[in-house]
C-alpha cells in the first residue's frame, strides 16, 4: 500500500514548481544527488518489495523510464526545475542500492 502513495508523493515532489533554495548550515554543494540517491532507493526497495518476482531488466526499464521522464517533465515545464543528467545518475544509483538492499534482506530471512 506505501508503493502508490510514496509514488504519487515522489512525481508530486519532482515536478512542482522549484523554489529559492535558502542554505542551512547541514547542507553542502551535491546535497541533491544525496537527496535524489535516497528518495529512489526508497522507491527501488518499495517496488521490488511489491512485484518480488519482476525480471531484472523490467524493473530497471520501468526505474529508468520513470527516472527519465521527471528529469524531462522538469525541464519541459519551465517551472524553475531543470533536466541534469547527474541527478539521473543519482535516481539510478539508488534504484540498484534499493535493489540490492532487499535482495540481501531477502536471503538474510528466509
Amino acid at each position: 500500500m506505501i508503493l502508490p502513495i510514496y509514488w504519487a508523493f515522489l512525481t508530486f515532489m519532482l515536478l512542482k514548481p522549484g523554489i529559492e533554495n535558502v542554505e542551512y548550515a547541514f547542507m553542502f554543494e551535491g546535497i541533491d544527488k544525496v537527496l535524489h540517491l535516497s528518495i529512489f532507493t526508497f522507491l527501488g526497495f518499495s517496488f521490488i518489495a511489491v512485484f518480488p518476482k519482476i525480471k531484472f531488466a523490467y524493473f530497471i526499464q520501468i526505474m529508468m523510464i520513470y527516472a527519465l521522464l521527471t528529469e524531462i517533465l522538469q525541464d519541459e515545464m519551465h517551472w524553475g526545475r531543470s533536466l541534469e543528467f547527474l541527478d539521473l545518475v543519482a535516481d539510478m544509483i539508488g534504484v540498484l542500492v534499493g535493489y540490492f538492499i532487499f535482495k540481501k534482506l531477502q536471503r538474510t530471512i528466509i
